[in-house]
């Protein structure tokens, strides 16, 4: 999990080009998110910086460091005195090339990744602060890491406001059970038992025509999701049956389709641990990259998810 290809990024200031944080070198790594296998699972681009260094930017420069990394989601990990390898607290933002969301599973996987296993910090758990509140991750032996994260229970929803949104997202309508949504604007769609997970694997949603097609504002992104079983082909190359499989689309954020996405998960747990009377759910986003998550459900609001991440990279942004 620790073995990565070695490659430094320089971004230097272009000549004439006056910056304001000239000299400040933030420590970058790129790493997938969700899977053992590089190619795979969701990228997220790590940033490693000091509280003193974090306050000589403002709100509008982290978001351009995204976008100049331009991966679906940047992590910065904020350390009150530059203390990565022994610390166990730690500031956390996360920003996708558009803007500064309020959480992101996939970059707390992906920073927690970095601080384990690429930087050695030797804490059984780490806690990440957030403005989701407390994040608290920890090491998994036989899964890499686990994340617990507050759950997001989504409730019923008319599909009349949505028709024209489910439309160019499923095609047939006439494919949906039923649809919810959560506070946070995810809208959760689920397909009948009847359709396959290569089914959800092939469709093809408008997704640039999303954000014109339905422009409330309270709409973060749609997930479509499909109950698993062996009969309609939702089962791991081991033939281990999935509980739910799903894919996740949040053009109104930045990233057409998010390949694994964490906070979804945070949502939809929710959902199907009601529906399927269990804690303990085994589950695939079987976006194009595609990545599998094993989620527990508590009790106390608040949801584990656990998987492995791969470290591709390693470099030195400058300002």
């Amino acid at each position: 999990m620790t073995s990565y290809l070695r490659k430094v990024i320089t971004v230097k200031k272009m000549s004439g080009v006056e910056s304001k944080n000239a000299n400040l070198g933030i420590d970058t790594y790129l790493v997938d998110a969700f899977t053992d296998k590089i190619f795979l699972g969701n990228p997220a681009a790590v940033c490693l910086m000091t509280k003193y260094e974090a306050k000589k930017l403002n709100d509008n420069d982290f978001v351009m460091i995204a976008a100049e990394l331009n991966q679906p989601n940047t992590a910065f990990v904020v350390s009150e005195n530059n203390d990565f390898t022994t610390g166990s607290q730690f500031g956390l933002r996360w920003c996708t090339r558009l803007k500064e969301v309020d959480l992101c599973g996939h970059g707390t996987m992906a920073a927690s990744a970095v601080l384990f296993y690429t930087l050695g910090n030797d804490n059984e758990q780490l806690e990440f602060s957030t403005k989701s509140g407390p994040l608290y991750v920890k090491k998994a032996s036989n899964r890499g890491i686990s994340m617990n994260l507050p759950i997001s229970p989504p409730e019923p929803m008319n599909q009349e406001p949505f028709s024209d949104l489910l439309k160019i997202t499923v095609g047939d309508v006439d494919l949906v059970q039923e649809v919810q949504l959560d506070k946070t604007g995810k809208l959760l769609v689920r397909l009948r038992d009847e359709v396959t997970r290569e089914a959800l694997m092939k469709l093809k949603p408008q997704t640039e025509a999303m954000v014109s097609t339905y422009n409330k504002g309270d709409l973060h992104g749609i997930g479509v999701t499909l109950k698993g079983s062996r009969k309609n082909g939702c089962v791991d190359k081991d033939g281990n049956v999935y509980d739910f499989v799903s894919r996740y689309f949040c053009p109104w954020d930045g990233p057409l389709e998010d390949q694994v996405c964490g906070s979804w998960h945070t949502v939809i747990c929710d959902y199907w641990s009601k529906e399927l009377g269990k804690q303990d759910l085994y589950v695939n986003q079987c976006s194009p990259r595609g990545g599998q998550l094993w989620l527990t459900v508590g009790e106390d609001g608040r949801v584990t998810l656990s998987g492995q991440a791969v470290m591709r990279m390693k470099g030195v942004f400058f300002l």
